[in-house]
This record gives structure tokens, C-alpha cells and sequence, in this order.
């Protein structure tokens, strides 16, 4: 199950117009999820689960975020 979250995930970055090294979900110590790379502050991590919800609804494409930065805050505010 954890490793078809993963998938899914990185999967709904790359629909959205990410490559790896700006934005994928790595796993993590016991079972979370790392939501990490260039196009966010610093590195996102909770259950996997949680992850790829922020990652269906809350992370925008890559298009619509443009030169930002996505904050890991601000994502949390959100949930």
C-alpha cells in the first residue's frame, strides 16, 4: 500500500508538470512521506497517506506556481 501511494504521488507531480529533482515524495523513516525538492522550502513529512492527499489537492501545477516557492506551512494552514 505504501509503495502505490508513493507511486501515485510522484505520479500526480509529474501530471502537474514536476520533474523529480523539483518536486517528488521520498519515503521516509518509519513509513512517512518526504515531500521534497527545489520548488519547496524545505521538506514536507507526515504519513504517506497525508502526503499524497497535500499533493492531490494542495500542490499546484507547476505552471500556476511559476518562480514561487511552495511552503511547507503554508500547506499545513491549508489542510
Amino acid at each position: 500500500m505504501a509503495d502505490d501511494a508513493l507511486e501515485q504521488a510522484n505520479g500526480i507531480l509529474r501530471e502537474k508538470g514536476y520533474a523529480e529533482r523539483d518536486l517528488a515524495v521520498h519515503r521516509g523513516p518509519r513509513g512517512k512521506g518526504l515531500l521534497k525538492g527545489n520548488k519547496i522550502l524545505s521538506p514536507f513529512s507526515d504519513d504517506l497517506e497525508l502526503v499524497l492527499r497535500v499533493v492531490r489537492e494542495l500542490v499546484p501545477s507547476d505552471e500556476e506556481l511559476g518562480a514561487k516557492i511552495i511552503r511547507p506551512a503554508d500547506l499545513r494552514a491549508r489542510l
